[in-house]
């Protein structure tokens, strides 16, 4: 998997001071993306067990609230085989940071069921993500007033709860 960028200190893609990810390969090509240069999966750089632990220390500071998962396309099935080890080794070190992850894939319809995404990591990726915010980004939706996400359709998924109560579960904001 390669990675386009990572920004630290990233107050845009959830809530409070986040480190964020951005990784390389989308096949959604939303119309609008504000990210298009991580559609291809050759873009940006390798993402090597450097630049996971060059990841893991920015965390450290106890004013970072957690991680946040976004690019191109974090539920690619390519990219969910390298991100589930990077997340559980978070999970395991900063039990208390969250994490949110962007996908333009539905949660209750392509990575809870048989899709395209749903691979056999997908489950247990979702076991360690907080809030979800999913669903393709639409321009004829698109609206600049909503937090964290950038059109109408879009959805701000509370991941543990949805999974407990095995339905869509929005996250209180």
């Amino acid at each position: 998997m390669n990675y386009a960028s990572i920004k630290d200190c990233d107050i845009a893609n959830g809530t409070g001071v986040r480190i964020s990810l951005f990784v390389s390969g989308c096949t959604h090509h939303c119309k609008g993306c504000f990210n298009e240069a991580t559609w291809d999966f050759n873009y940006g750089e390798p993402f090597t067990k450097e630049i996971e632990d060059k990841i893991i220390k920015m965390l450290e500071p106890s004013y970072i609230k957690g991680l946040t998962l976004l690019g191109g396309e974090p539920f690619e099935p390519s990219n969910q085989a390298v991100l589930l080890p990077f997340i559980k080794r978070i999970k395991e070190i900063y039990p208390n940071k969250n994490i949110w992850a962007y996908s333009g894939y539905l949660f209750d319809r392509d990575l809870l069921n048989e899709s395209r995404a749903h691979t056999e990591h997908t489950l247990e990726l979702l076991s360690y993500i907080d809030v979800l915010v999913d669903g393709p980004f639409v321009l004829k939706l698109k609206d600049i007033s909503l937090k964290f996400r950038g059109s109408s359709n879009q959805r701000i998924i509370d991941v543990k709860k949805s999974l407990e109560e095995n339905k869509v579960v929005l996250y209180e904001l």
